[in-house]
């Protein structure tokens, strides 16, 4: 390049002034200091134009990893993974769902049949009575309402108690209580109407004696449902009593041989 920016000079294809610039130039190009500064120029650039390659594949890569289609085996790892935690997870951190199962009440208690159906019905009665009791608001029927409760609660423990009663409990559960729970709802729903008449008040007023009855009438019957259970234990009593006074032991029967002798 400088030989040929001479030979153009002589050949006088050019000003004096031009070819002296040109000439100049050559010299700071070709100067040592000039050429390090290009060099590292250069060099930083290419430096530069590196890291942005390598940051823009890096970043290509990272968005085909996240990509679930084009990574199926990752997924599957994540939901392994993710599945061994939530078995290794305390209770407190499970799903709902492993709550739920955890608070669970125990099953119920097998009955035969018969035994079943007779606490089955009772249940829904008693749940029927207890939406009453919270919704009338008269403290002398909830007063009343209690006792049926009460008293009806024992009569089903009665029939799993002692399933020869069931025969007997199933009237009760066939008509009375369920007639019952009818007369409440009506009282319910007239007492609700926030009016006196004479229909209204009359039939309520009826309703609130015919608990009365219901009432002694239910204590009643579960009087009468261990009638067979006095019975046995009335029996049970006088062998008992027999026993004692024949072996001595009761007072009038005197003293069992080998005990109550004195030397």
């Amino acid at each position: 390049m400088y030989e040929s920016g001479v030979r153009h000079l002589r050949k006088g294809k050019g000003k004096g002034g031009l070819g002296f610039l040109w000439i100049l130039l050559l010299i700071i190009f070709l100067s040592s200091d000039a050429l390090r500064g290009l060099i590292g120029i250069v060099l930083g650039l290419g430096l530069l134009a590196a890291a942005f390659f390598i940051i823009r594949a890096v970043v290509k890569a990272v968005k085909e990893d996240s990509n679930p289609a084009r990574n199926p085996v990752d997924v599957s790892t994540k939901g392994v993974n993710q599945k061994k935690a939530e078995q290794q997870a305390p209770p407190a951190a499970r799903p709902v769902e492993e709550k739920q199962k955890a608070a669970a009440p125990p099953k119920k208690p097998r009955y035969s049949p018969e035994v079943q159906a007779v606490v089955d019905e009772g249940e829904r009665a008693h749940r029927e009575l207890e939406h009453l009791y919270a919704t009338i608001p008269n403290l002398e029927v909830k007063s009343k309402i209690r006792e049926l409760i009460n008293v009806s609660d024992k009569i089903i423990e009665d029939a799993v108690n002692d399933p020869s009663d069931v025969p007997q409990i199933k009237k009760f559960l066939d008509y009375y209580l369920p007639t019952t729970i009818k007369l409440l709802n009506a009282y319910d729903r007239m007492g609700a109407q926030g009016i006196e008449g004479e229909n209204i008040s009359g039939t309520m007023q009826s309703i609130e004696e015919m608990l009365d009855t219901a009432v002694a009438a239910y204590k009643k019957l579960l009087d009468s449902l261990f009638a067979n259970q006095a019975l046995d234990v009335e029996t049970d009593i006088e062998v008992m009593n027999t026993l004692l006074k024949r072996e001595g032991l009761a007072e009038g029967g005197g003293a069992v041989a080998g005990f109550g002798k004195t030397s």
